[in-house]
């Protein structure tokens, strides 16, 4: 039985977007694989790590992932769970036209420089809204490619995303730290825990965590939890109980902390995606 669940939504010759959700069965690292175009993969839920030689890059709700055309790459989980992504292959040139030179390699084959990059909140509840409304089937044909779009251009962006720059053994700490936190993303972790999971103090983990991340812990923790409401909000009817589930102290702690990061509440979202 196929470990992968995938679902087109959206096919326009301009944007292809796909719904791919992986039971993460198998843990250790996969056979070699390879796209036949670049495809820009966000997780929404769970987490898995992507290998590209020597350099790892560990995929959640807070990255944006590059599968480049014909780069050969393995996958593991080291998290029991499995993830899901919204999967986007943007039309060659169109994709040439978003990304900033920069974040590209010289030569004729379109590829990112780097595996990933970190993307906000805005660009967390724009996958949100895409996947839903397209689940949903209640947008547009043309409404869909521009929500796709805008997504991509705000990834991408220099002021709304950020790259990490660090020696790879600190990049290699802070993504221990992240499946640690991904491991029971519910629970109220102190850092005293964290830091022992990795083996580390509690004051080095925070500074090379800022370091690399340009964000506290506890912030990068949050958006983690926010998000995984955003993904779940199309399913709960009860949002006290969801912010529950999610280690929240209350509903209000919950709908504060979503309306700060989100510009509104779970339940004006939750309204926006049901009756668009």
């Amino acid at each position: 039985m196929s470990q992968f669940t995938v679902q087109l939504l959206l096919d326009t010759g301009t944007v292809r977007v796909r719904d791919v959700v992986c039971s993460g069965e198998c843990r250790h690292r996969s056979d070699d694989e390879c796209t036949s175009a670049t495809h820009l993969v966000f997780a929404y839920r769970g987490v898995f790590v992507r290998h590209v030689g020597r350099n790892d890059a560990v995929a959640e709700a807070n990255q944006l992932l590059f599968f480049n055309e014909a780069e050969a790459y393995r996958i593991s989980h080291p998290i029991e769970g499995g993830d899901a992504c919204l999967d986007l292959v943007i039309e060659e040139g169109q994709l040439r036209e978003l990304a900033p030179k920069d974040q590209l390699r010289a030569g004729g084959l379109l590829a990112f420089r780097r595996q990933r990059r970190r993307i906000d909140p805005r660009a967390q509840a724009l996958v949100a809204l895409l996947r839903h409304s397209l689940n949903r089937n209640i947008a547009e044909t043309l409404e869909a490619e521009t929500l796709a779009l805008t997504l991509v251009r705000r990834s991408l962006g220099e002021r709304t995303s950020h790259v990490a720059g660090a020696s790879p053994g600190r990049q290699k700490l802070v993504d221990r730290a992240k499946l640690v936190l991904a491991s029971d993303l519910s629970r109220r972790w102190t850092l005293a825990e964290i830091a022992a999971e990795v083996g580390v103090s509690p004051v080095y983990l925070t500074q090379i965590f800022q370091q690399v991340e340009a964000m506290p812990l506890y912030r990068y923790h949050l958006r983690l939890r926010l998000a995984r409401a955003l993904d779940l909000l199309g399913r709960y009817d009860n949002l006290t109980a969801l912010g529950m589930d999610l280690g929240f102290s209350s509903h209000s702690h919950f709908s504060a902390s979503f309306r700060q990061v989100y510009g509104r509440t779970p339940a004006e979202f939750q309204r926006s995606i049901r009756s668009r």
